[in-house]
């Protein structure tokens, strides 16, 4: 049956194509911050899976505004598979420096997309991106304080403890510091 209100495009198919990539993109960030929230609260890093959960929340709604967009562009947003999540870490430490890691390569995707948008001339997703621009400075920025938070305090003894808490705070958290 043939739909009876076909939308007027404003969005190439290619630009299409690469929003829904970004698409895929967030919606691994947030099914990865999810497993990294989970596994801090079965270790007992409480804040931390505050801050993870907050963070998988916060990609989602990364990934649903992309949705929107392509969607009142004339285009059509797919829901990507999500597989391949890890869902077991070697410290704390390690699910941070992966955070960083994964913040780096979401900036560089983002930076694509916009560079794409650029030389093509679509002037409205460019503009639209410029949020993601920002947003990414502050997701690396939050990443790498995380890191120096684990250097700043150390982890022997009562540290990660003391980390905990502080990674609790960086997103506003009520930490418990039970």
């Amino acid at each position: 049956m043939k739909d009876l209100i076909t939308p007027n495009r404003s969005l190439a198919k290619e630009t299409e194509k690469k929003l829904n990539q970004q698409i895929e993109m967030e919606g691994k960030s947030s099914a990865y911050y999810l497993s990294m929230a989970s596994w801090c609260e079965t270790k007992g890093y409480v804040n931390s899976a505050k801050f993870l959960y907050d963070h998988s929340d916060e990609e989602r709604g990364h990934m649903l505004k992309l949705f929107s967009y392509i969607n009142e562009a004339g285009g059509h947003a797919r829901q990507p598979a999500i597989s391949e999540i890890r869902h077991e870490f070697n410290s704390l430490r390690e699910v941070f420096e992966l955070i960083l890691e994964h913040e780096i390569k979401v900036t560089k995707s983002i930076h694509e997309l916009v560079d794409h948008c650029f030389s093509t001339k679509d002037f409205t997703t460019f503009n639209f991106l410029q949020w993601f621009v920002t947003e990414q400075r502050e997701e690396e920025t939050i990443s790498r304080r995380a890191l120096e938070i684990f250097d700043i305090i150390g982890e022997e003894g009562m540290g990660l403890w003391h980390i905990d808490i502080e990674l609790g705070k960086l997103h506003g958290i009520d930490t418990v510091e039970e």
